[in-house]
């Protein structure tokens, strides 16, 4: 009874919502429409042989793979470096997180300025150093990296404080028994004490890093807008894109369900493979 007002707040705040989601994604409903009828897998077929949907989900997954593992690596890095910072540590933390905290949206537009291929500080230092400027978002071999550097960038601060946390809980007594063991060195440290024993927060970071990687769409819609020739095309442009410029509520919705069940999956399959992982 105590968990009663709780469990009916969820219900009606989420799961109802993706019951009608479901329901919605077997129908041709568009938005505002009063005569819409069930298609069963209709739309689920058209995502199927869709080549633009394919396509987004090919520059989605490159961009997750770019954004996870630089994320993590060099969030487990700087959480090293800065761990051993002594006085300064809180300085750094700050210093690093401030992106996370700040709006994407923003960041974007600073970021679509300061690569500019004209204008822009970075491009003008490329130039400065006799080397040819860059057009980081109109060429299409380049623009999801460009786009994928932002994202790591914003995102590694956040990792880098979960790793630190995860610092902080190792016991001083392993580095001392393995230095007498004869692993002494930074390497041998890293790894034959610190990343086995981060293994739990390596496992967090991952799964979360993962998911919101998978929900790019600030920076695509700032800067990009899909383009060029589709080549920074991801789901949620994608499922934006369907919902309010076209209005295919259904066609949408079946997008959503998608997006749901691939991140369900990828979160299953990190669990899954965490089971060995080793917690303190």
């Amino acid at each position: 009874m105590f968990a009663l007002p709780a469990v009916a707040l969820i219900a009606i705040v989420v799961l109802a919502p993706i019951a009608v989601v479901i329901l919605l994604s077997f129908s041709n409903y568009s938005l505002g429409a009063t005569d819409w009828s069930l298609v069963g897998i209709g739309n689920y077929a058209q995502l199927v042989h869709d080549r633009s949907f394919l396509n987004a989900l090919s520059n989605t997954a490159l961009y997750v793979s770019v954004v996870v593992s630089m994320s993590v690596l060099l969030g487990l890095l700087l959480a090293i470096l800065v761990h051993g910072t002594g006085r300064l540590r809180r300085l750094y933390e700050v210093i690093f997180f401030l992106p996370v905290a700040s709006t994407l949206v923003a960041l974007g537009l600073v970021w679509k300025f300061m690569l500019h291929s004209r204008i822009g500080p970075i491009n003008e230092l490329i130039a400065a150093l006799g080397l040819q400027r860059i057009d980081f978002f109109n060429n299409p071999s380049i623009a999801i990296f460009a786009l994928a550097a932002i994202g790591v960038w914003h995102l590694v601060g956040f990792n880098m404080i979960l790793f630190l946390a995860g610092l902080t809980g190792i016991p001083r007594d392993l580095y001392q028994a393995a230095a007498i063991d004869g692993a002494d060195g930074f390497w041998d440290r890293l790894f034959r004490v610190t990343w086995p024993m981060l293994g739990p927060t390596t496992i967090f970071v991952t799964i979360t890093s993962t998911i919101t990687a998978f929900q790019v769409f600030d920076t695509v819609a700032v800067i990009t807008h899909g383009g060029p020739a589709g080549s920074t095309d991801v789901i949620l442009y994608q499922l934006y894109q369907a919902s309010f410029q076209y209005f295919e509520t259904g066609y949408a919705s079946a997008l959503t369900v998608v997006f749901l069940i691939i991140m369900m999956a990828i979160s299953a399959v990190q669990i899954f493979a965490a089971r060995g992982v080793h917690y303190s």
